[in-house]
């Protein structure tokens, strides 16, 4: 066993190179507290074993040696590594920011590490992914994930699971209810006198953009107002500016995109091309992002609150870990629409 294997309960000395610089060991604390390295072991790999006094010595002793755990060491006598993985659809945007920010704020807080990957929209690439994490930490956020609800169920199976922007049964999932921020949404362009709206939809395996194309549907048959769905590229700044001749085709006043990169493209798109936003046309988009009122016009948007389903999710992960049951029913938090520059009355 190695040096970086000290934080288990059995740990031996390694000779060190001429002139190489050793990581401090546990027989390095126990020289400097003046206990046994046995006791170190105790204290480091499970507190609680040996008296405070003692205890705080050995963190002190610790502390002024720089030592570090080694996770893995850790999981040598406990089963667990003190990680958590989440996988995000696209690490390139901002929507996944305060998702990533609110997991490993919960995590740490809890003596956790976050561990990120992504799967560059591929289910294929987020199942790979997936497996491989599950094999090093002790359980797994999805968000917004692109596999099929059987392979997440199987991975559940395996080690605890949680989901982001996707309701799976079995499976404990942080879910925004869009119904509220898109009702408030199609009754603020109703109200300025929109009488027709596009919906530009987010990837075809995206079970998210659904439930907004649903929602807006919904929304639009209550205040009277025309929709029509329309498929963008990709959900990016470059998939809005490629939609944009279908949204002039489209005969619609108003746009609601499946997120702010995408009503950011559009916007571009459009006022290259010489129309007026919002006077001609107005654009929402979805999730309010970092940046999103960085655009000239400030971008209206339906705010999802992405910190607290990263943070809710962690913690609905790190509860099962200590053996709680998982929620009844998908965890929901409430949207909002945030009025910005980007849409107003329409002006004939």
């Amino acid at each position: 066993m190695t040096d970086a294997m000290n934080a288990g309960a059995v740990a031996f000395p390694t000779k060190r190179g001429r002139g190489e610089k050793s990581s401090p060991t546990i027989y390095d604390i126990a020289k400097l507290a003046g206990v046994n390295p046995s006791t170190v072991s105790r204290a480091l790999s499970k507190p609680g074993r040996v008296s405070a006094k003692t205890q705080k010595i050995i963190e002190d002793a610790a502390e002024q040696l720089n030592y570090q755990v080694n996770p893995f060491a850790r999981a040598l006598p406990t089963g667990r590594t003190q990680t958590i993985g989440l996988i995000v659809a696209d690490i390139t945007n901002p929507t996944f920011f305060d998702i990533i920010r609110g997991a490993e704020t919960t995590g740490s807080a809890r003596d956790y590490t976050l561990v990120l990957a992504e799967s560059a929209e591929s289910p294929e690439t987020e199942l790979i992914a997936a497996r491989r994490m599950l094999g090093t930490v002790d359980g797994l956020i999805l968000a917004s994930p692109r596999m099929d609800d059987e392979k997440i169920r199987a991975l559940a199976s395996d080690k605890p699971v949680a989901v982001i922007n996707r309701e799976i049964e079995g499976v404990p999932c942080v879910v925004p209810d869009v119904n509220k921020g898109i009702s408030q949404a199609v009754r603020s362009l109703a109200a300025n006198g929109h009488q027709q709206l596009a919906y530009v939809a987010g990837p075809p395996q995206s079970w998210m953009s659904s439930r907004r194309w649903e929602g807006v549907q919904t929304a639009c048959d209550w205040y009277k107002v025309g929709a029509v769905r329309l498929e963008s590229s990709k959900p990016t700044v470059d998939g809005g500016r490629q939609v944009a001749r279908d949204v002039l085709a489209s005969g619609a006043t108003a746009v609601i995109t499946y997120n702010d990169l995408l009503a950011i493209g559009l916007m571009q798109e459009l006022q290259a091309a010489g129309v007026q936003v919002p006077d001609q046309i107005s654009i929402v988009g979805f999730d309010d992002i970092f940046g999103a009122d960085f655009t000239t016009p400030a971008l209206t948007t339906i705010r999802s609150p992405l910190g607290e389903c990263g943070s809710r999710a962690a913690a609905l992960l790190l509860d099962m870990l200590l053996g709680h049951d998982g929620p009844a029913g998908p965890v929901r938090v409430d949207t909002e629409l945030v009025v910005r520059g980007s849409s107003g009355r329409l002006i004939a």
